[in-house]
């Protein structure tokens, strides 16, 4: 693994072990001499997390759309920065740059970021590790729900094996490293209701 697109929260969240955590993942990253890709914001986890690859001396590549770059919210130690036209160019080009995706604590954006590859996994349109770095049991209500799709038939149980889940960041970098894709294919399992 050369590289993993992070996602997280542009903000740094009310628990100081979120701030903690995105300087340890980072740190980790820098001294496993995996490169970050990013969304290539200074601010919020975003920014305490490429910081720390920076100061590990690791690389950090942003992609950032155009109007945030306007409003002065990209990173201006990025090791490279993509100037993108649109937040679906910014997703398309952080998994082009990625060899496996990361989630820490974030928002709505986060959410969706991880939703998206993790839909492509599910279709078998990327075939990259996902994991959770699960902070101060942070997506623990979000595996609840997972856990719930599953459970009324809307999941089939082995999609939730594309989804690697630690406490701890190295724990993490190693399982994402280790990784390899599931077997079947969720299409050839879909059963139409013709009623």
């Amino acid at each position: 693994m050369r590289s993993l697109c992070v996602f997280c929260g542009s903000a740094r969240g009310h628990s100081r072990e979120y701030a903690q955590a995105a300087r340890a993942f980072g740190a980790a990253l820098a001294e496993n001499g995996i490169e970050l890709v990013w969304g290539g914001g200074h601010v919020g986890l975003m920014g305490v997390l490429a910081d720390a690859v920076l100061d590990g001396g690791g690389r950090a590549h942003g992609v950032i759309p155009s109007f945030m770059v306007e409003r002065e919210l990209a990173h201006p130690r990025s090791s490279e920065l993509y100037v993108v036209d649109s937040m679906h160019a910014r997703k398309a080009k952080m998994a082009e740059l990625a060899d496996g995706f990361a989630v820490l604590p974030g928002g709505f954006g986060s959410l969706e970021e991880f939703f998206e590859v993790l839909t492509w996994a599910q279709l078998h349109l990327q075939q990259k590790p996902i994991g959770l770095l699960n902070v101060a049991g942070f997506f623990e209500p979000l595996l609840a729900l997972l856990r719930h799709l599953v459970s009324e038939g809307f999941v089939a149980a082995q999609n939730l094996d594309l989804i690697d889940v630690e406490s701890d960041p190295q724990a993490l970098i190693d399982r994402l490293r280790a990784y390899r894709t599931p077997e079947g294919d969720w299409l050839s399992k879909v059963q139409l209701d013709r009623t």
